[in-house]
């Protein structure tokens, strides 16, 4: 960051790095996260301008991240000085739990801390957890006590991941499939080494098919992925799921075959013999083939949303 910042600005490549006076690279853990620290307040502060006097909305959802700890993620949408409508991602919070209380206190303390004003929300977007959307106790009706203008809606992008996997689960083919996919998933991702021979079988692939000139070209074409697992909560993890096995069907069979012939146990020749007698039937590649046309489409409205 600090070569990236001295190659964008001259006054600061004069003073970092080759050109820092002594004892002061800037490069040690505690200048660093200082550092860090500067840029998202220098971003907040630059949103809170735009924002000015304007009524927002709020949009918040809490997840845990790799070390298992809480964040609370709060975005504002609002119009700005010049009339356009601006949807901004303004902190990520760590929180205790995820009670309605705690969630309200903790985005009350956001908010003051950057002088806006809870009378002046006009919108409350969150998921339909009952801690969220609670008629008496729920973060919605906390904020409507004190903001009766505060109108909550149910993220409609929510509400789309929901009715899709509802429908998904009413056609047990279709369930099927993705309890298959999974399981291939977790069978090819059970190893490092695995992971590095998948990717080598797919960069294998792409030189064939540029010898043979029948690749595809473009922005972000003949890149070297992996197979995305699909989550339970998110419709459109399914999506890319389902293209990233379509992209390494080749490359996965392959592996897979190899892993029947050289694996160290016999659970491991079993569960790649299963996998693969799956992935070759055509129930299955039909399934993944009709699944990818139509979550296409629900895709575009999940990111619009």
């Amino acid at each position: 960051m600090v070569k990236i910042l001295a190659d964008y600005n001259e006054k600061v490549s004069k003073v970092v790095l080759e050109n820092a006076p002594k004892n002061a690279q800037y490069t040690s853990p505690k200048i660093q996260k200082k550092i860090l620290h500067i840029f998202p307040s220098k971003v907040r502060s630059a949103i809170r301008e735009d924002i000015g006097d304007a009524k927002f909305c709020i949009i918040v959802d809490e997840a845990r991240d790799e070390s298992m700890r809480e964040q609370m993620a709060l975005i504002l949408v609002f119009v700005n000085k010049d009339g356009f409508i601006r949807k901004r991602c303004f902190d990520l919070v760590h929180v205790r739990d995820t009670t309605a209380l705690t969630l309200k206190k903790e985005i009350c303390a956001v908010l003051s801390r950057h002088n806006l004003n809870i009378q002046n929300i006009r919108d409350q977007g969150y998921d339909g957890a009952s801690n969220m959307r609670g008629e008496w106790n729920g973060l919605k009706a906390l904020f409507l006590k004190d903001c009766p203008y505060a109108y909550y809606v149910h993220c409609l992008a929510h509400q789309l991941q929901l009715a899709l996997i509802g429908a998904s689960r009413e056609v047990i083919p279709i369930h099927q499939s993705f309890s298959k996919l999974s399981s291939i998933v977790n069978t090819i991702g059970a190893s490092c080494k695995r992971h590095d021979e998948l990717q080598s079988n797919q960069a294998d692939d792409i030189a064939y098919l540029i010898f043979i000139d029948e690749n595809e070209y473009g922005r972000g074409a003949n890149q070297i992925g992996t197979l995305q697992r699909a989550g339970d909560t998110r419709w459109g993890s399914h999506y890319s799921s389902i293209c990233s096995l379509l992209k390494m069907f080749s490359a996965t069979c392959t592996l897979l075959i190899n892993i029947i012939n050289r694996g160290a146990t016999s659970s491991q020749h079993g569960d790649a013999d299963t996998a693969y007698d799956v992935m070759t039937t055509f129930e299955f590649v039909f399934i993944l083939h009709l699944m990818k046309e139509i979550m296409g489409i629900t895709n575009v409205l999940c990111h619009a949303w």
